[in-house]
């Protein structure tokens, strides 16, 4: 064939007809800062899931949840404290945090039916959590919570999900100066609720803030955590424990916008799954700006699957635009039980079912210490127990090449 003759048109119409229907299947976003932040609903288009922040999603399940709604909504929110440095007041939309990052965040913040403010005074130190209880009672509802807490405070606020609802909602979290501030998202939803939810921590100067994320319930939950810095000096850690059931779907996606210096970031989630198409999802996303000179980042994903037809997807990414800094990472790992484990607390007489719920809890106790309440750890830890118990894994193993078999004292020492 003579190189200088023209090519025929059949064969550039047929390549390019399989990279738009690569590129029409997922459309991935150049950069995670360009991503779409407004207040306004008319800014986001309906997803059809081919766009890359929803092709996991069952859009089947949150479809009702791209239009706004009417009526009071069907969640009712309760504050709990006695500290006098604690006030709650209802606010106006204008005074939100959070700034919606996709369709359903904005109709839920236009929308919602509850819109309240936890504020803790300036150099105050709250010594007893402050509980924020989101009760579903059926039906849909939405609510915008901010916790605004002043420069130099400490203060540890437990939001707690639960009953029944189709929820969406949004939680802006203002950390003043210097100041000192853990939020527990706990999603206990009862087993047909669905959940989509974006939490915004907004860091001053020298500040610490924790956030941890447990989701155990819900038929559907998905939770976007965006961390944005302010001023140098600031830290963060986001831990995030999850256990998908047969069906459930549980979505955790992060974003951490590092744009001012010498500051420091950890991420951490553990999520298990068992039963027939159980899915769970986990997206880590760390942007390093170019001017964000001396910050320390990290993040990691684990999660274990119990059984068969469960299916676990992580997706860690880093973004940098700068080289100076003190040190940037990620990891991932999707895998089964650790057979070596399992040999040495069978090798001791304990039997499988027990060895495994060993193994689970003791997967996930890292994450649960994090949270510093004991009565909040232990009710967590006991539905994570139940949901072993209720599995039946004995009967059910995840089958694999190296799986191991009883042995007793007696025959390890001889092996």
């Amino acid at each position: 064939m003579d190189p200088t003759e023209p090519t025929s048109p059949e064969p550039v119409e047929a390549a390019l007809a399989v990279v738009r229907s690569y590129t029409d299947s997922t459309v991935p976003d150049v950069s995670r800062a360009d991503r779409a932040r407004s207040r306004e609903v008319g800014d986001f288009a309906v997803p059809t899931g081919r766009e890359e922040e929803w092709r996991f999603t069952p859009l089947d399940k949150v479809r009702e949840l791209f239009e706004p709604s009417e009526g009071p909504g069907s969640v009712g929110v309760t504050v709990r404290t006695d500290d006098p440095a604690v006030t709650v007041v209802d606010h106006e939309p204008s005074g939100a945090v959070a700034r919606p990052g996709d369709r359903v965040a904005v109709v839920a913040q236009a929308s919602a039916g509850v819109r309240r403010t936890v504020r803790v005074a300036s150099e105050a130190v709250v010594a007893e959590p402050v509980h924020v209880d989101l009760v579903g009672t059926g039906g849909r509802g939405s609510v915008d919570l901010v916790v605004d807490v002043g420069a130099f405070s400490k203060v540890t606020v437990v939001v707690d999900h639960t009953g029944d609802a189709q929820f969406a909602g949004t939680v802006g979290i203002r950390v003043g100066d210097s100041a000192n501030v853990t939020v527990v998202s706990l999603q206990s939803w009862d087993r047909t609720a669905t959940h989509v939810g974006q939490h915004d921590a907004v860091l001053g100067r020298d500040s610490t803030f924790r956030h941890i994320a447990v989701s155990l319930g819900g038929d559907l939950v998905r939770l976007d955590v965006n961390v944005e810095y302010t001023g140098p000096g600031a830290s963060s850690e986001c831990f995030g424990v999850y256990f998908a059931d047969a069906g459930q779907h549980l979505e955790h996606r992060l974003f951490v916008d590092h744009s001012a210096p010498a500051c420091r970031s950890n991420v951490v989630y553990k999520g298990a799954l068992q039963g027939q198409d159980a899915h769970t999802v986990w997206i880590g996303d760390v942007l390093i700006r170019k001017e964000a000179e001396g910050i320390d980042t990290y993040e990691l994903n684990r999660n274990l699957v119990l059984t068969e037809g469960a299916r676990a997807d992580s997706v860690p990414n880093l973004e940098i635009e700068t080289g100076q800094i003190e040190g940037a990472g990620h990891a991932s790992a999707t895998g089964r039980f650790d057979d070596e484990q399992l040999f040495y607390l069978q090798a001791r007489g304990v039997r499988p079912l027990v060895a495994r719920r060993l193994v689970v809890r003791g997967f996930f106790a890292e994450i649960l210490q994090q949270i510093g309440i004991d009565d909040v750890e232990e009710r967590l830890l006991g539905v994570v127990e139940q949901r072993l118990s209720d599995a039946a894994l004995a009967d059910e193993p995840m089958s694999t090449s190296t799986a191991t078999t009883p042995l007793s004292a007696t025959e390890e020492t001889t092996a």
